[in-house]
């Protein structure tokens, strides 16, 4: 059983730490299921080694897609290329899960939504399901996308938005919602594992910076002004208050060089920590005293883990995920004041962590619903599990 799963990576660690929900969850509902994964640049064949995947052989090179074409290669080579050489074909795909988290929308180039289109329809020919896993989606405003998505998302077995306004967006592009559900991020249940050195996590302010905070992605031109000045603000907050700031890099490359600003614009050097694991990225935040956050799985590994966080938005995803927590009074807003500011900290040193609070365990009960209904989904298009086991991820997890 191939099961594909899309729109992960292993240089954003939201990304990394979904697709090891994803992988943890497949374990536990079936043996016999070979993960198959897209190189590229962001998901180098190493990567995908390591977690014991398959390579999907990717017939497309910029707009020109002929993965459709992948029935006309004989079976004896699909067959010996996956023996051989780990490499499965999108003909010999079973079912896909796509976990993008945010890829779908205005923010975004249409090729994106032309692609997901263009494959809905190919796997509702070949009767194979297509499950989009819970990620932001929209806002739609293109007419040509408009058009697009009307006809193919039909097409899906599951469209999971992943808070009210995700599940709006879609809901104005369909007449028939059946396939329409809203279930909350999925890392929340995964665990995370902090690092030996990381020994002095609760005399530690963590700051997780994001570069598109001051792109062009980021409609609130103010924060590009204030963006770095406010980070510093909350530091030299933290160290008023007798603790260590501390830059934790969520995305690596791209976040490189924001998180070496802050460091350099602050009082007193900063230590900047580079880890590539993702699980031990959601430990390092679990264990910290507070958290300012940016980054989204960031956010999600500290009110899931019931730790103090500060939050600011790019996207409306931030604000429906500090709601849903109940915790929207933390989200810094890019024309704060000092003495707003000042108070902001204030209120985040009265509050202590608490890993049972009523909506932390409340989400972790509906990602526990929404893996049984992703599976209900998946068990009425595939054929039952056969006896087989997985001996490459075996092997290698």
């Amino acid at each position: 059983m191939n099961i594909e799963i899309r729109g992960t990576q292993f240089v954003n660690k939201g990304a990394e730490l979904m697709l090891h929900a994803v992988l943890q969850a497949l374990a536990e509902w079936r043996s016999d299921i070979n993960v198959v994964l897209r190189p590229n640049r962001q998901t180098p064949y190493a990567c995908i080694a390591n977690v014991g995947a398959y390579k999907k052989l990717m017939l497309q090179k910029g707009p020109l897609n002929l993965n459709r074409f992948s029935d006309l290669i004989p079976q004896s080579w699909r067959k010996q290329m996956a023996q051989q050489w780990g490499i499965i074909t999108e003909a010999d795909i079973d079912a896909v899960l796509d976990a993008s988290g945010f890829a779908y929308g205005d923010q975004w180039p249409s090729r994106v939504i032309t692609q997901l289109c263009a494959e809905l329809h190919r796997f509702d020919q070949r009767n194979k399901p297509y499950v989009l896993l819970p990620q932001a989606l929209g806002a739609f405003t293109r007419p040509t996308d408009v058009h697009a998505l009307q006809r193919a998302l039909p097409k899906a077995s599951l469209i999971l938005a992943r808070e009210a306004s995700s599940y709006n967006h879609v809901a104005e592009l369909l007449s028939d919602q059946s396939n329409l559900r809203q279930f909350p991020d999925f890392t929340n249940i995964v665990k995370g594992r902090c690092p030996d050195y990381f020994t002095d996590g609760k005399s530690t302010l963590l700051l997780v910076p994001n570069n598109k905070m001051v792109s062009s992605q980021n409609s609130n031109n103010l924060w590009a002004t204030r963006y770095l000045n406010l980070f510093v603000q909350l530091s030299e907050l933290g160290i008023a208050e007798g603790l260590t700031p501390v830059i934790l890099n969520h995305e690596g490359a791209g976040d490189a060089p924001i998180c070496a600003d802050i460091a350099a614009a602050c009082s007193q050097p900063l230590k900047i920590i580079e880890e590539n694991d993702p699980l031990v990225v959601k430990g390092i935040i679990g264990q910290s005293r507070a958290v300012v956050c940016s980054r989204f799985h960031g956010c999600v590994s500290a009110l899931s883990q019931g730790v103090p966080c500060i939050g600011t938005s790019w996207s409306f995803k931030y604000e429906r995920l500090f709601e849903e927590y109940e915790q929207q009074k933390f989200m810094l807003q890019a024309d704060s004041s000092v003495a707003e500011v000042n108070a902001l900290f204030t209120h985040l040193m009265a509050q202590q962590t608490d890993p049972d609070r009523g909506p932390i365990l409340a989400f972790k009960r509906r990602t526990e619903q929404m893996w049984q209904t992703v599976f209900s989904a998946l068990d009425q298009q595939l054929p039952a599990p056969s006896h087989a086991v997985n001996t490459r991820r075996t092997q290698t997890v």
